[in-house]
């Protein structure tokens, strides 16, 4: 049976009246990543809105992993929903209408970043390829692309980041590969759109964390929620200097259909919540302080061979996102609690 949590997000995402729901109907939508922690919140919540949809849309989901795919949605409506075996490397060969396109999938596991920067940088890239092609020769309306805070490079003060900064990114820094795979990603969708007249947005994500979660999760965040159920003290390897803001799931659900539905063609949006930007040694406190049961400790280890980012300030502006409506909905002490209690639940079931 479903995570009570996740209905919950669901019902949130639902009830978002600034999101002009009837451009959906009737509509065919590609999701790719779609069994990934944001892609299956938002595949979910679009197959909830095709059951009360008089026009309903036909939502594809593009995954690895089709038995997995079939767990994580086997209580949803079969019949609004395709699940595509689909390889990022390889071209899409489907006959499948494509109205809008919304590119989620991506290697995001930070020890890949080192230990296989090529085949990162090739999956981003030929990948995102291969789908903007599709796009191009299918009609597609739209297409979204989901990119990340990393194309900023290593920001060392608090001022806010607009989506015009530059970047300071090392480009003979092997971890390099994922951030400057993501600018690379971006300018093809900003090239497809001035060569082949594609509608296109990228949407650049902070570090979203929530319910969907799988249990053996590697990203710092689920470490620190798995220490906080196991009664386990959490261990920075770093002294978590590195501050940036967080985003809720559900928050960025949202925003991914508010730009589906509102967002400007070869447009770039900043997506956080501005009131989460903290030091990765105050979230790590943060969680101590609500399990109650746990402490911090600091054991610092060289920060390479766990593929961690360099020491950064990263504060995004959402101005302009906020501008399409879109408001961020959770804090980070409620993100935490969320998360945690659907790990608690059922979290190693998926």
């Amino acid at each position: 049976m479903e995570n009570n949590i996740i209905r919950e997000d669901i019902e949130k995402i639902l009830d978002d009246s600034n999101i002009t729901w009837n451009m959906l109907d009737g509509k065919s939508i590609i999701i790719t990543g779609a069994t990934g922690l944001i892609g299956s919140l938002l595949t979910k919540a679009l197959l909830k809105y095709a059951e009360k949809s008089s026009n309903p849309p036909v939502i594809n989901a593009l995954v690895r992993n089709t038995e997995k795919a079939e767990r994580i949605f086997r209580e949803y409506n079969n019949n609004y929903l395709n699940i595509v075996p689909f390889n990022l490397g390889k071209p899409l060969e489907t006959d499948i209408k494509a109205d809008y396109i919304i590119h989620t999938a991506s290697v995001t596991d930070s020890l890949s970043f080192v230990q296989k920067p090529v085949e990162t940088i090739h999956t981003a890239i030929n990948g995102t390829d291969n789908l903007l092609r599709y796009a191009v020769e299918n009609g597609c309306g739209k297409f979204i692309y989901l990119s990340s805070m990393e194309v900023y490079g290593t920001p060392d003060n608090d001022s806010g980041i607009y989506e015009n900064n530059s970047t300071n990114l090392d480009t003979m820094a092997v971890r390099s590969c994922y951030p400057e795979s993501k600018r690379m990603c971006e300018n093809l969708c900003t090239s497809y759109s001035s060569e082949y007249n594609l509608n296109v947005s990228v949407i650049r994500l902070t570090q979203t964390i929530g319910a969907g979660i799988e249990y053996n999760d590697r990203r710092v965040f689920a470490e620190f929620a798995r220490c906080a159920i196991e009664n386990r003290n959490i261990v920075l390897h770093t002294e978590g200097k590195t501050k940036r803001n967080y985003l809720y799931t559900a928050d960025a659900v949202r925003a991914i259909l508010t730009v589906l539905v509102k967002g400007g063609n070869a447009t770039a949006y900043n997506c956080a919540n501005s009131e989460t930007y903290c030091s990765i040694r105050d979230m790590a406190e943060l969680v101590a302080d609500i399990s109650g049961k746990i402490s911090v400790e600091i054991q610092p280890e060289d920060i390479n061979k766990f593929g961690y980012a360099p020491t950064l300030c990263m504060n995004l502006n959402s101005d302009k996102l906020e501008n399409l409506g879109w408001k961020p909905e959770y804090n980070i002490r409620d993100m935490f609690v969320r998360m945690t209690d659907y790990l608690k639940q059922n979290g190693n079931e998926i």
